[in-house]
């Protein structure tokens, strides 16, 4: 899921709101897709893809010679049931890193795994975030900041010259007011969030030392918070450029593929494929379930004020690492099962 939302500063138009986290997620690989389409399947003979099939191919035809030599130890040793079985593996290598300029049979496999896996993910942000739940809880985190940061200039002043900073800073925070109630409605927060303010401007109501603070005077965690969404943007375009590196290493796992060992490198390529598209989901369900909880539980109140740190510490460092450990978990049983399933076929041909 896709950066959903920018922090708003008093040098930047109130205006600078990014969609829903659905549609910036699907920005975000719409974003890729032109990268992919070039590497795998725009003439592929001239281009990296093209290079890396070659060099494929080099594999393919150094590692037969081992192959070839193993094949031949078989039939002598066990006549014709495994030689027979193992004959399929030059066929699918053949077959995989046939080049024809416009995508071999492997980059097009590749990126039909690719555009099925973005598929998936994009069901799961647009069926978990079908209130913008995700949305609503960035906005909840960093919502003070924005206000702060345009009623910051107004501390300094005094007398009329912080009241007529104040009303500027005010005209400006209730446009943004306004679009986040035109996004979800009239929630609780926002209302909070407006009273508060209010509250700071013209002087009534109760508003303690430290939510004062918190709002006009931190610009260190305004600044920290600014990173780690960044961070976790920075994971998101790590997680795409991981993909399309995998992607680009396919065919030199196929030509490896030959080699006369239990594993064999296509399985790891695929493993390793796989893995990083069970990490992008999880990030997201991840995101979007502890979103739920913000959202459903301050964001319903009119009266808490609960510090969201901790939700955008965990969005830029805990969820990347929780994700990264389902996909490693989830890479691994993927591989069991294949290499399970290709030691059965083996032994069934």
């Amino acid at each position: 899921m896709q950066l959903a939302i920018k922090l708003i500063f008093a040098q930047v138009g109130i205006d600078q709101i990014l969609d829903n986290g659905a549609a910036t997620s699907q920005s975000l690989a719409e974003g890729w897709d032109k990268q992919w389409l070039d590497l795998l399947q725009n003439n592929t003979s001239n281009n990296l893809y093209g290079a890396l099939t070659n060099l494929g191919i080099f594999f393919a035809v150094g590692t037969l010679l081992f192959f070839m030599i193993q094949f031949l130890k078989d039939l002598i040793s066990y006549e014709y049931t495994r030689p027979i079985s193992a004959l399929i593996w030059p066929f699918i290598v053949v077959v995989l890193l046939s080049n024809s300029g416009n995508g071999s049979t492997l980059s097009n496999l590749t990126l039909g795994v690719r555009n099925f896996l973005n598929t998936v993910n994009q069901q799961v942000v647009v069926s978990a975030d079908a209130d913008k739940i995700y949305q609503q809880a960035l906005n909840m985190s960093v919502a003070e900041e924005v206000a702060g940061s345009l009623l910051r200039p107004c501390q300094s002043l005094t007398g009329e010259q912080q009241s007529q900073c104040f009303a500027k800073a005010a005209e400006k925070v209730n446009v943004l007011w306004q679009k986040y109630r035109n996004t979800y409605g009239n929630k609780n927060w926002i209302s909070r969030l407006q009273t508060k303010l209010d509250n700071i401007r013209y002087g009534t109501g109760i508003v303690s030392e430290t939510s004062f603070n918190s709002l006009l005077g931190s610009t260190v965690q305004t600044s920290i918070k600014s990173f780690l969404v960044s961070l976790q943007y920075a994971f998101q375009n790590l997680i795409e450029a991981t993909m399309l590196l995998i992607a680009v290493l396919g065919p030199i796992a196929v030509g490896g593929s030959l080699l006369p060992v239990a594993g064999k490198p296509i399985f790891a390529w695929l493993t390793g494929f796989l893995s990083i598209g069970i990490a992008k989901i999880s990030f997201n369900i991840i995101a979007v379930l502890t979103a739920a909880v913000i959202v459903n539980g301050p964001g319903q109140s009119a009266s808490a004020d609960p510090d969201l740190m901790w939700f955008i510490i965990f969005l830029g460092i805990l969820a990347p690492i929780l994700s990264l450990l389902v996909a490693a978990a989830g890479g691994f049983a993927v591989f069991s099962a294949i290499s399970s399933t290709a030691s059965l076929v083996k032994e069934r041909i």
